[in-house]
């Protein structure tokens, strides 16, 4: 489904990603592992098509990540993103303009679970509610691939709960799925791969299965980077 080749992607002196390939298949979930300033998140807007690398190759489905693709890929990320004056329901009915195969029905029902109230402001909302409306709104695209950036970032663990119960829900009707964080309990009983990333490459990478040999995805993830948080790689000239 999507390919990587020896993907870049340089900010004046920092590397952000360096030289990742991997691929991508249908019908999978994906682990994106790592702490903060691994590259994850630059990795992921690469593939979203909203950041240009700076060499390499991202194909979904055979073509180029671009305008061609953006209709089969959803992405939420970790900032908010709306105006001020947006209810939730204004967000709905914005994604409902912008996305062809957004379903405002779906939306509604998961507003529900959520215990979301469409009537209310968004800039009224707490950043977990505030993360509960960006999930509801990627979860109601009929996208074939899915990613969500630290969607369990700064959540309390009732609304933790919430999060899991819906990408599961949606996980089980075939989609692929990315699901980057540095929190890996909650949603280890649902990975398919994992893909931990440390100083902008791919440390280590592998099946559920392959890597169950070694312990749960917590004693890999504290193996591999203990107690230091990522540093950025600089280039120098």
């Amino acid at each position: 489904m999507l390919e990587i080749t020896n993907l870049t992607r340089k900010y004046v002196s920092k590397l952000a990603v360096n030289d990742v390939s991997l691929t991508i298949e249908p019908g999978r979930t994906y682990a994106l592992l790592g702490p903060n300033g691994s590259g994850k998140t630059t990795l992921m807007k690469m593939i979203a098509g909203l950041t240009k690398p700076t060499s390499g190759d991202i194909r979904f489905e055979g073509l180029p990540v671009g305008p061609a693709t953006k209709a089969a890929i959803a992405y939420m990320p970790t900032e908010s993103y709306f105006y001020n004056y947006m209810t939730i329901m204004d967000a709905g009915k914005y994604y409902a303009d912008f996305f062809h195969d957004f379903d405002m029905v779906r939306f509604e029902e998961t507003l529900v679970r959520m215990e979301l109230n469409p009537k209310d402001k968004i800039r009224t909302l707490s950043s977990g509610m505030n993360a509960k409306v960006r999930l509801a709104l990627t979860l109601s695209r009929d996208a074939k691939l899915m990613m969500f950036d630290e969607p369990l970032n700064g959540v309390d663990i009732l609304t933790r709960a919430q999060v899991v119960s819906e990408i599961v829900r949606n996980r089980q009707q075939g989609r692929s799925m990315i699901i980057s964080t540095h929190l890996v309990d909650e949603l280890d009983p649902y990975i398919d791969h994992a893909i931990f990333m440390k100083y902008g490459v791919i440390e280590r990478m592998g099946s559920r299965d392959e890597l169950a040999v070694e312990g749960t995805l917590t004693d890999l993830y504290l193996r591999i980077y203990g107690s230091h948080e990522p540093e950025e790689v600089t280039v120098h000239a």
